[in-house]
């Protein structure tokens, strides 16, 4: 495993861990970017990573977003992201995540912990009996704030990209918008629909055949292969599984005048949001769109920790001002000339003090 802090997406960070314990074969890298709005928070992600410098690549670039996330979503919590390095088989028991609930616990509040990719409710519980520096868990009630946040991102999602049809567009509804959203999974299923209901047009795809053909017909929606998905005409591109598709190459192929989604680290590197502006396509940078969830987790454990009930309507609040920092990060790109990526980038230094 190479040095953390020769890899180029190395941003002063102020803790990056590698904890491994041989006897449950976890072998994990946790990170924090900056804690200097409060504990490093962000999700767990379970992966199969062939090279394990991509671990180490996940984990910086993550926690630097989960930093700009919360700061520019307004939550007194700085930024944190852990990854568990599965084998390829995705092998998890119970004592993997038992020692990472007691990696966690050892830093002492640095770094709080909830659901990513891989990662389920269950996994949380067991990651809660280790620890108190956890979130995501499950409520009672519909009416409480709090377990998988899945449900809370796509709703911020939904919301930014009506904003975006209602910038770029100048529609006020998306109502035969035609949508194509990469990822079915929790976020990018109920984005699909929540869309629907709206009736937007929809085209969907996943690398889970089975998956995406069922909510197709659920939907009446059109269903593309994995790799056509990106070049697909339509009005909105919404990529909703992992990061990082962005790239030269990806973005050439696009056909559509709004990128709005809620994968992380949509960008392959720096220069790729400039890349977009230059061929006309409005960018929702994903940490301001995506942020449904850490407000979700991060109200239910500031409930928690301070012995208060949490109402989701405080969350549904909160979540309902992601279109109009959206739409603050847009005006300012249309004024200045500078890429949405990099206002939204400089909004949030300013807001952690870099």
């Amino acid at each position: 495993m190479t040095a953390f802090w020769t890899e180029p997406d190395y941003d002063d960070h102020e803790l990056v861990q590698l904890v491994h314990d041989r006897k449950s074969g976890l072998t994990a890298i946790i990170a924090v970017h900056s804690s200097h709005l409060g504990p490093g928070a962000g999700g767990t992600r379970f992966w199969h990573y062939p090279d394990p410098k991509d671990a180490i690549r996940d984990a910086l670039r993550l926690s630097r977003g989960m930093s700009y996330k919360n700061a520019m979503a307004d939550l007194p919590m700085g930024g944190g992201k852990a990854v568990i390095l599965a084998d390829g088989d995705r092998t998890k028991n119970a004592d993997m995540i038992a020692a990472f609930g007691d990696a966690v616990d050892a830093l002492g509040g640095k770094y709080v912990t909830a659901e990513d990719v891989g990662i389920t409710e269950a996994d949380m519980v067991a990651v809660a009996e280790r620890t108190k520096y956890v979130s995501g868990l499950p409520v009672e009630g519909e009416e409480a704030a709090g377990g998988d946040p899945g449900p809370f991102t796509a709703m911020g999602i939904y919301h930014g990209i009506k904003a975006a049809v209602r910038h770029k567009l100048g529609k006020d509804d998306v109502d035969g918008v035609h949508v194509a959203i990469q990822g079915t999974g929790s976020v990018g299923g109920g984005v699909a629909r929540l869309l629907a209901k709206d009736g937007a047009k929809l085209t969907l795809s996943d690398i889970n055949e089975d998956r995406v053909v069922a909510l197709a017909s659920e939907l009446d929606a059109e269903a593309a292969a994995p790799d056509a998905i990106m070049g697909v005409s339509c009005d909105v591109f919404s990529p909703n599984a992992l990061g990082a598709i962005l790239d030269d190459e990806g973005i050439a192929r696009l056909d559509a005048p709004i990128v709005a989604g809620g994968a992380n680290n949509q960008l392959a590197r720096t220069h790729h949001g400039a890349r977009l502006a230059e061929r006309g396509i409005l960018y929702a940078p994903d940490y301001v769109i995506n942020a449904g969830g850490i407000i979700s987790v991060t109200m239910e454990y500031l409930c928690r920790t301070e012995g208060n009930p949490c109402d989701i309507n405080e969350v549904r609040k909160r979540i309902a001002h992601i279109p109009g920092r959206l739409e603050q990060i847009w005006q300012e790109s249309d004024s200045t000339g500078i890429s949405p990526d990099m206002v939204a980038d400089r909004m949030a230094q300013k807001l952690i003090g870099r």
